[in-house]
């Protein structure tokens, strides 16, 4: 007899539900198709740094530990650009503002209630 292919494994169990045949998880549990969450918050504290690395010399100033989701993270920057009159982009859940505007974000952000500090030097 011909050996019988497997087809994506199990779709439904009786023990937990409907099952998803790429990661093979029950569908609450799946983790093929779930939207990223809010950003981890860590230790609660907005870090302002400025980096110049991969940017041939030219400076950044960065805002990481913001414990919100990608939409309100990206309207954040959008208000910090806006303020810093400066352009910038959200890249894994930190703001990129270009230029140092540290003071200028640090006051912003303080404004907003939130544990501020200057990471770096």
């Amino acid at each position: 007899m011909a050996q019988r292919q497997n087809q994506g494994g199990l779709v439904y169990s009786t023990d937990g539900g409907r099952h998803c045949p790429q990661c093979r998880r029950t569908k609450a549990e799946c983790i093929c198709k779930k939207p990223p969450g809010p950003a981890e918050t860590g230790d609660g504290i907005v870090r302002i740094g400025r980096e110049t690395k991969g940017r041939k010399g030219k400076g950044v100033s960065t805002v990481t530990g913001v414990p919100l989701g990608e939409k309100d993270l990206k309207a954040l920057a959008k208000q910090l650009k806006a303020r810093c009159g400066s352009g910038g982009t959200v890249r894994d859940g930190v703001i990129e503002i270009q230029g140092d505007h540290r003071d200028l974000l640090l006051e912003e952000l303080l404004k907003k209630g939130w544990t501020v500090k200057k990471a770096g030097g």
